[in-house]
């Protein structure tokens, strides 16, 4: 099922001009459970890989918070809780039984962090056929993304790696690749499969990169609506409503919140990053109900273990988003990471 974002409640590029030159397109990725295939773009979904090349590791210096725990620990862990969600309960009758609540602490036990590579977890397979707007280095017509589904030391993030290439020069594929042996204590870099709807908007910068005089004009102006219908967000009415778009998505801004932007040249070239994938820790939230598509707005409850609003099941940090920036001087140029 296709999702449509609703029209923004305002047309701000109207009411302030100055705005319309900065608008940018991102593709709202909108990743909804599911089963692809390697032939689907996906989000936590199996990449098209050649049998002989080998699966991508990484050695780097690993931050572990707590214990980290195995890619099956995660995956018995979901199914059990996923289970008690689904289970039929009587009043006051407890979440999770004596025997499964013990399951569940060993578990979660964790182990002594290994010592070799570990093996990175695909994140996002994108073919560019499937996203507007979304190009790559010559010949390339799929973007694979991976990372190291545990903290990095001096960065707070999983490590993650970027694969450009050709689907139709892809011979055998590889269809047992190793798993992660270390992974984040709690299972929130091991996103679940989901297939995904991709859709067009327009964004414009976070109040955070524009100029202090205008972003002060949007805060004045949010509040005037608040006051005039004595409701709404107020000064962030922009921020959260008409600025830019919660969740996964290519292109757009920055969605800066608890940090103020900063410039983030490339270290080869010096040319300024731009953004290329947004990693989001939910696709809606109280702050941004504008947002959510018309196809998901149909009232339910929530049935099983993921939430509406966060189908990967991924969280970034408390909450927040991490977002891949490209040199867009040329795609051998190394990326980088930023939490926002």
């Amino acid at each position: 099922m296709p999702r449509t974002t609703p029209p923004r409640p305002v047309d701000i590029a109207s009411l302030f001009p100055e705005l319309a030159p900065l608008a940018r397109q991102a593709v709202r990725l909108h990743p909804r459970a599911g089963v692809p295939s390697v032939r689907d773009s996906s989000v936590g979904g199996p990449l098209l890989w050649p049998s002989d090349e080998p699966w991508p590791t990484c050695a780097q210096e690993h931050h572990h918070w707590e214990p980290p725990v195995s890619l099956d620990d995660v995956r018995r862990r979901r199914a059990l809780l996923e289970a008690a969600w689904l289970r039929h309960r009587e009043s006051g009758e407890d979440f999770l039984t004596p025997d499964e609540r013990a399951y569940l602490d060993q578990l979660q036990t964790g182990h002594p962090p290994r010592t070799e590579p570990n093996a990175l977890l695909p994140v996002a397979q994108l073919y560019l056929r499937d996203v507007p707007g979304l190009t790559g280095p010559e010949g390339a017509d799929l973007l694979q993304v991976l990372w190291c589904p545990v903290e990095h030391d001096g960065e707070g993030l999983p490590a993650a790696r970027l694969v450009w290439r050709n689907a139709a020069s892809v011979g055998e594929l590889l269809t047992a690749p190793p798993g992660s042996a270390d992974v984040e204590h709690y299972g929130n870099y091991v996103p679940e499969p989901c297939v995904l709807h991709p859709e067009v908007v327009t964004e414009y910068p976070a109040p955070h990169e524009l100029p202090k005089e205008l972003a002060d004009r949007l805060s004045d102006w949010g509040q005037e609506q608040k006051e005039n219908a004595e409701e709404g967000p107020g000064g962030a009415y922009y921020q959260y409503e008409l600025s830019v778009a919660p969740g996964w998505k290519t292109g757009g801004w920055g969605p800066w919140s608890f940090c103020d932007p900063s410039p983030m040249p490339c270290p080869t070239c010096g040319t300024e990053y731009r953004p290329l994938l947004t990693v989001s820790s939910g696709e809606w939230n109280g702050g941004s109900g504008s947002w959510i598509p018309l196809e998901d707005r149909v009232p339910s409850e929530r049935i099983g273990l993921r939430m509406p609003s966060d189908p990967p099941m991924v969280q970034i940090g408390r909450g927040y988003n991490m977002q891949i920036y490209i040199c867009p001087t040329s795609f051998d140029h190394p990326h980088l990471e930023v939490m926002q």
